[in-house]
């Protein structure tokens, strides 16, 4: 199984951003996590991170073709970003939204994602063990998927 993670704006910056919200922990130190996990779960991982909508619609594109889902971080994209969602709509593969922080908590503006809706799985609050809860449910989602098939 492979799985491509998707980290969007800002995130390059976890450990220095308002640790206070999103914590310590860098992305690279997130991202040997995922991939720690991955190994466990037997899952190859393939992660991406960029500040550009439009850079990450064109990576999600062109990776579908290779992975069997998505763990979108998306970032503030995630409540400004239709085209984000009718990419992972439109390349026909299961993914789970994460988030670091809990949104439902925060500013009025982060209450609503155009991912939820279309999502396999939503999972905020947990710090960087969203990103691990997501993968297990995407792995599982995808093994459910499998199976009927």
């Amino acid at each position: 199984m492979r799985v491509a993670v998707v980290h969007g704006p800002n995130l390059q910056l976890l450990g220095q951003r308002e640790p206070d919200v999103y914590g310590r922990e860098t992305l690279d130190e997130i991202v040997g996590r995922i991939e720690a996990l991955g190994a466990e779960l037997n899952v190859e991982i393939e992660s991406f991170q960029s500040n550009t909508e439009g850079t990450l619609l064109d990576w999600i594109a062109k990776t579908a073709k290779s992975v069997d889902g998505f763990i979108v971080n998306a970032g503030a994209l995630t409540h400004t970003s239709i085209a984000l969602r009718d990419c992972l709509v439109g390349v026909g593969r299961p993914f789970v939204e994460v988030h670091l922080s809990n949104t439902a908590a925060r500013e009025d503006f982060r209450h609503h994602s155009y991912l939820a809706e279309v999502a396999g799985g939503v999972v905020y609050g947990f710090g960087p063990e969203s990103y691990l809860l997501g993968l297990r449910g995407l792995v599982a989602l995808i093994g459910k998927s499998k199976a009927k098939s």
